[in-house]
Order: C-alpha cells, then sequence, then structure tokens
C-alpha cells in the first residue's frame, strides 16, 4: 500500500484489506513499516509488544519467523513497527544492498502465505523503496479530493523509475478510491477523473467515508470485527474479493 500523500486512506485499508482477506480464507501477513505503526495499532498491537518488528526485520537481526505476531482475526500475521524503525531511514543510507533489505527478509515466509501486505510511510525514502523492490504489486489508495491524481501521478513516475533499475516485475495492481461521499459532486468529479486517466487500472470497488471505521481503529479492530454490517465492512470485504478475483486472473 503506497501513496506518498498522506491521508488517502493507506493504513486504513491495510489494516481492512487484510482482514477482509483473512475472512475469506487467505493466510495473510501485513508488514507496518510505517514508522508511526499506525497499522500495528489498529490491530491492536500496543507499543510495548513492539520490540521486535519491521526494524528488526531490515536490519537482519532477528529470524524473520520470530517477528510474527498474531492478531485478533484469524489467518491474520502482523510484523508490527517497532519504536525503533524510525531510524531505520538514517541507518540504511549506509548498509550495503540497502533497496534489498525487506526483500531478502521476506523471501523465507513467502511460501507461508497467500498474500502479503506491506503498509508504506507516506514518502519515498528508503523504507517505501525496500517495500517497491519487495513487492509484485502497488495498490494506491486515492481520497476522492481536489488533489489526489496529482500525487497518483508522482506514485506512477516512481513506480516507473523502481521497475527500470530495481524490480522489473513490480505493477499497479490498482487504484483505490477512499473517503468517497456520494453527497458531494466532488467525489463524482475525482472519481469519473480518475477512471478516465488510469482505465482498468482504478479498481471497481469504492471506499465510502464511514464512521465505523474511523471508530474500529480507535479500539485497535478492523471494521469487520467492530461492525460486521457497516458500509466501511461490505466495502472492505467486496475489495478482498476483487483482489482475489484480479490475482486469480494473472496467474
Amino acid at each position: 500500500m503506497a501513496n506518498q500523500k498522506g491521508g488517502v486512506g493507506k493504513t486504513t485499508t491495510s489494516i481492512n484489506l487484510a482482514a477482509a482477506l483473512a475472512g475469506l480464507g487467505k493466510k495473510i501477513l501485513l508488514v507496518d513499516l510505517d514508522p508511526q505503526g499506525n497499522a500495528s495499532t489498529g490491530l491492536g498491537i500496543g507499543y510495548d509488544a513492539r520490540q521486535n518488528g519491521s526494524y528488526a526485520l531490515l536490519l537482519g537481526e532477528a529470524d524473520p519467523a520470530a517477528l510474527l505476531r498474531p492478531t485478533e482475526v484469524g489467518n491474520l500475521s502482523i510484523v508490527a513497527a517497532d519504536t525503533d524503525l524510525v531510524g531505520a531511514e538514517v541507518e540504511l543510507i549506509a548498509a550495503e544492498d540497502r533497496e534489498h533489505r525487506l526483500k531478502k527478509g521476506l523471501a523465507g515466509l513467502k511460501a507461508q502465505y497467500d498474500f502479503i501486505l506491506i503498509d508504506c510511510p507516506p514518502s519515498l525514502g528508503l523504507l517505501t523503496l525496500n517495500a517497491l523492490v519487495a513487492a509484485d504489486g502497488v495498490i494506491a489508495p486515492l481520497q476522492c479530493e481536489f488533489f489526489a491524481l496529482e500525487g497518483i501521478s508522482h506514485l506512477k513516475k516512481t513506480i516507473d523509475r523502481v521497475r527500470k533499475q530495481l524490480n522489473p516485475d513490480l505493477k499497479i495492481s490498482g487504484i483505490l478510491l477512499t473517503m468517497y461521499d456520494r453527497r458531494n459532486n466532488l467525489s463524482e468529479l475525482v472519481a469519473a477523473d480518475t477512471r478516465a486517466f488510469f482505465g482498468d487500472a482504478v479498481l471497481d470497488t469504492v471506499i465510502p467515508r464511514n464512521i465505523r471505521i474511523s471508530e474500529a481503529q480507535s479500539h485497535g479492530l478492523p471494521v469487520m470485527l467492530y461492525d460486521a454490517r457497516s458500509s466501511g465492512a461490505a466495502a472492505y470485504t467486496d475489495l478482498a474479493r476483487e483482489i482475489v478475483k484480479r490475482r486469480s486472473r494473472k496467474d
């Protein structure tokens, strides 16, 4: 999950898509690569339980399998954002093979999971670069507001550069419209412009503005555990089905 613009629903999507995929019977790993650690908080992993996590995974300081933590969602594990992750950008600058650290760390875990989701920070530093090198696809959440398309254009250029230099298999797996408000003409306009410009890259599923999604995060739960009947839970379940369907077509 990547978008250099903050506040677009990236972490919210990471949490709830992971939980929805797990609810479909898929085995899921979520890697919290954002030093803010909001994905970890949103899945009920407190600060005192984050001593060994994605920082240790990047720096090769622990067996990757020892960093996996269960969550309250069956089939969903997480590598939490430990408190040292905030310093990883600086430490990686001088590290050998610095762009491939996450890929190497996840190599031994890939066979255990149907999907590994990586929640990136809202910037294009070495943490996000590690995610783009490790990933085979990017889902880019796009808030239905005026400046959103500009951020996606920058991200697409970055993906093109990474594909040329570091990861030729990287692609845009989908652009996800988030915080959609049917009462707001701007939401309709942004959605139409996005589909006109990016075509089939835009996912069919749209995530609505829904207070239950925000409430769920404050309780350390994905929305489908907090309120399974909410429009937010239904939307993320639809998204999970669409992602599985798109993946099966490519396989």
